[in-house]
């Protein structure tokens, strides 16, 4: 069974423009994360291709996964771990058979039907949200809350990653409604100090599970 991490810091250079995408990959992994998102949605192809190269080097150096959002052809020419793949982009199917087995396939899905279709297709994992408001994606739809997201995570057979607008004081909560894990942007991101609150982010998963396994 493959191994889907419960941190996914997804490097953004649109909501910050401190650090690079590569930066912000090693404060990341430094910080805890067991996966990084490479997401960046402007830019010319060579652009996006160079700078996913550099994190994928970081990720490399430190194993952990470097998971592509939205562009499977990035994700095969930089040799990333995984590419993650949203309700409007290539079908999973066919993502999963450009892509090795052993490769990771995440996949964005709202609703029953296609979190089901998305799985029998070949997802190995399901990010759903926004579990609330967020500013990181304009044509986000209205949050979820932790009701809808503790349904998905009883329905789909397989782990479910929560996104859209979590912050450090939601982490605790989402990971009891049943998520796996959890993705961010801004709350890395955007922080003041990415490393530190990396750290938070962690600490918060793991009391979550801790006590999630004390039930």
């Amino acid at each position: 069974m493959k191994r889907i991490g419960v941190l996914h810091v997804i490097t953004d250079t649109t909501v910050q423009s401190r650090f690079t995408h590569a930066q912000l990959a090693e404060m990341a992994i430094e910080g805890g994360a067991d996966t990084v998102q490479f997401r960046q949605k402007t830019g010319t192809t060579r652009d996006l291709l160079e700078a996913a190269q550099d994190a994928q080097a970081v990720c490399t150096q430190h194993a952990v996964p470097l998971i592509v959002n939205d562009r499977a052809d990035i994700a095969l020419a930089v040799g990333a771990a995984g590419v993650h793949f949203g309700q409007d982009d290539l079908p999973i199917s066919i993502g999963r058979n450009l892509f090795p087995q052993n490769s990771i396939i995440g996949a964005s899905a709202r609703t029953e039907e296609k979190i089901l279709k998305a799985i029998s297709e070949g997802a190995d994992y399901i990010g759903f949200g926004p579990i609330r408001q967020t500013s990181s994606k304009p044509d986000a739809e209205a949050p979820k809350g932790l009701d809808a997201l503790s349904r998905m995570c009883k329905i789909a057979r397989c782990p479910v990653i929560a996104i859209g607008g979590i912050t450090v004081e939601d982490v605790f909560n989402v990971i009891r409604a049943g998520a796996h894990g959890v993705a961010v942007i801004s709350a890395v991101c955007g922080a003041p100090d990415p490393l530190a609150a990396t750290r938070h982010l962690v600490a918060e998963i793991r009391r979550a599970k801790k006590e999630s396994e004390k039930v």
